[in-house]
């Protein structure tokens, strides 16, 4: 079957057109219409960083829900209550003030950033997934901006070997109001730490090997219901 689907935004930008086509079997799913739309040349590489929502018939979607051929298919991007969000996965070291200025704004009555430091060890050397990291970290944080009313809202991670002292992971939020501003941030970075596809290992003084830090088993999927 045959669909269309609504593109808006910088979607509907960098595609160059307002909706694309797609030919999906029948019986598929939102997921599939997802899955076809990643494989599209012009969207492929945003999809990978965006946390983006499909509408259905002008409803949010969840990715088990059947689309059929007479149905209004939307691409939902991030929605722009004003918000910003930037999530990104570096081999250089990281600047807490660089952050800061990304979130700052003259709404902003509240600024909190977050440094994780390596402790007790010479050095941390870490390892990510890096295209579901990023992406895992975009949803995390436009989760923590609608949940919170946050103004805007980053993070960046290290990968490589990252010395004592130094900052393996930063985070940083803006909001019109403190309370807000700390629930976010500490929200923002309990989820990049339990979620994103990220690992680390411990490299004590004199060795060269360390050891793999055993962590927690991936997130199970959401399902419906």
């Amino acid at each position: 079957m045959t669909l269309q689907v609504r593109l808006f935004a910088m979607l509907r930008e960098r595609a160059g057109r307002d909706s694309i086509e797609l030919e999906l079997p029948a019986g598929a799913t939102v997921a599939d219409a997802l899955d076809e739309l990643a494989r599209t040349p012009e969207l492929a590489e945003m999809l990978a960083r965006l946390p983006v929502r499909m509408a259905v018939n002008r409803e949010y979607a969840s990715p088990e829900t059947a689309v059929g051929a007479n149905d209004e298919l939307a691409l939902i991007p991030p929605i722009s209550g004003g918000a910003d969000v930037h999530a990104r996965i570096s081999e250089e070291p990281l600047s807490a003030d660089s952050l800061q200025r990304l979130v700052a704004d003259p709404a902003a009555g509240a600024i909190v950033c977050f440094q994780g430091v390596t402790r007790e060890v010479a050095r941390l050397d870490y390892e990510a997934y890096r295209e579901m990291a990023e992406a895992g970290m975009s949803a995390i944080l436009a989760r923590c901006v609608e949940r919170h009313g946050l103004l805007a809202a980053a993070a960046e991670h290290r990968v490589g070997a990252v010395g004592l002292g130094e900052p393996g992971v930063v985070v940083a939020v803006s909001a019109a109001h403190r309370a807000e501003a700390f629930a976010g941030a500490r929200e923002a970075i309990d989820a990049i730490k339990a979620e994103a596809p990220i690992w680390k290992r411990e490299v004590p003084e004199g060795e060269s090997e360390g050891r793999w830090v055993e962590g927690t088993p991936a997130p199970a999927p959401e399902t419906a219901g």
